[in-house]
């Protein structure tokens, strides 16, 4: 946690992961981010994974460092509450549809500088979610070996869109401080999704080849990489991405005459091309696969290390939730009173900003806790007018 965003107050209508990502980056940089849930939580609020009591890991997790307002969104008095609170604070993120009643022209109309930032699935409208964008642009048919179709289960293109609402957020608010215009931006998942596939190139590549890319299994496009086993049965991935990480490869596994007569038989040089290392895979990998596999993982991980040589042993999630180095020696990680009452390592921040000093990460908020403080602060009410919509049903509070 850091206060770099002091001063910078975010309503924030939304579920699932896009969306709340957004508010959680928001909130992580110092940002005031405050959540408008519907009474007893929105349709992501008991969503997997879940505690024996029913609380989600998932929800207490990307709302950290948030406020709670709880309203009945399917009252007309509800939604007026969370039109005014959008209006007052002037910023507002959601995943809620572009049109009805937080529609950017119907909210606008009592804040013309209001910033809108809407997370979509299509850019017409229509849902999507990360799983199924992913379809759409062909990653799954080149994951694995195939020939079946191989989901991913990191949702990319929720992080991604978030990542990119945040950024876009800031962007209008510096163009609002120099034009004093507001705006909205949309940003749907599928423009996130095939944006970065041609910015990787893979539009170009598909065009220009009129091919799809072949499957590669765990091989790593264009360069050598893949996955080796090692004489105790490690699997470890090994990429080399500069010219010395493949002399110092070569030198590790003592593969120096090896490859040097596969190039004076090829008539090729791998020292510096990694096309050519690729291409040449069919002969590179029996060779490197029968050293590794001569050799325990602990001896080739200190000679790789010593090399400055990237490799990675696979491991499972709970084994590097049980890793000091990433998780109970890393600053990111802090304690937190989450709402589910487990007592966990809570991420705050991903960046380092040496000149400041981190604050703690912070807990996700309870269903309504913050809605009095709120109400009575952003929108002037008073205590028995608020205590008369928390006794209607219209205001919930934690």
């Amino acid at each position: 946690m850091y206060n770099l965003l002091n001063g910078l107050s975010v309503i924030e209508a939304s579920s699932f992961v896009a969306s709340p990502t957004a508010g959680l980056y928001l909130a992580q940089m110092g940002a005031e981010v405050i959540r408008v849930d519907q009474i007893g939580g929105g349709p992501d609020f008991r969503r997997w994974p879940v505690t024996e009591a029913n609380d989600s890991l998932y929800w207490e997790n990307l709302n950290r460092a948030k406020k709670s307002v709880a309203l009945d969104l399917g009252s007309p008095q509800g939604r007026e509450l969370l039109q005014e609170l959008v209006r007052k604070t002037g910023q507002f993120v959601t995943n809620f549809p572009a049109e009805g009643f937080l529609s950017y022209a119907k909210l606008a109309e009592g804040r013309a500088d209001l910033i809108t930032v809407r997370v979509m699935g299509w850019a017409d409208g229509s849902p999507a979610l990360d799983y199924t964008v992913n379809n759409s642009v062909g990653y799954p048919m080149m994951t694995g070996a195939g020939p079946e179709p191989v989901n991913h289960v990191l949702p990319a293109w929720d992080l991604l869109t978030g990542a990119y609402a945040a950024f876009a957020m800031l962007a209008a608010v510096q163009k609002r401080a120099t034009t004093g215009e507001g705006l909205e931006v949309r940003i749907p998942l599928s423009d996130v999704a095939i944006g970065t596939v041609a910015n990787l190139g893979g539009i170009a590549e598909v065009l220009y080849t009129g091919a799809n890319r072949p499957r590669l299994g765990n091989a790593v496009y264009g360069l050598f990489g893949r996955d080796f086993v090692t004489a105790d049965g490690v699997r470890t991935m090994i990429v080399v991405v500069t010219p010395r990480q493949w002399a110092n490869l070569i030198t590790a596994l003592k593969l120096e005459n090896a490859v040097a007569a596969l190039e004076a038989e090829r008539g090729v040089s791998f020292a510096k091309d990694d096309g050519l290392r690729f291409n040449h895979r069919d002969a590179l990998y029996p060779l490197f696969g029968a050293a590794i596999a001569a050799r325990s993982h602990a001896d080739l991980a200190a000679a790789f290390d010593a090399g400055g040589i990237v490799h990675s042993a696979y491991r499972t999630m709970l084994d590097a939730a049980n890793d000091p180095a990433l998780v109970a020696n890393n600053p990111v990680f802090g304690a937190a009173a989450n709402p589910s009452g487990f007592d966990y390592p809570a991420a705050g921040s991903f960046a380092t900003v040496p000149q400041l000093d981190r604050q703690a990460p912070q807990p996700a908020p309870r269903n309504g806790a913050n809605s009095e403080e709120i109400l009575a602060e952003r929108l002037g009410l008073s205590s028995g007018a608020i205590a008369a919509l928390i006794d209607s049903g219209t205001v919930g509070r934690g």
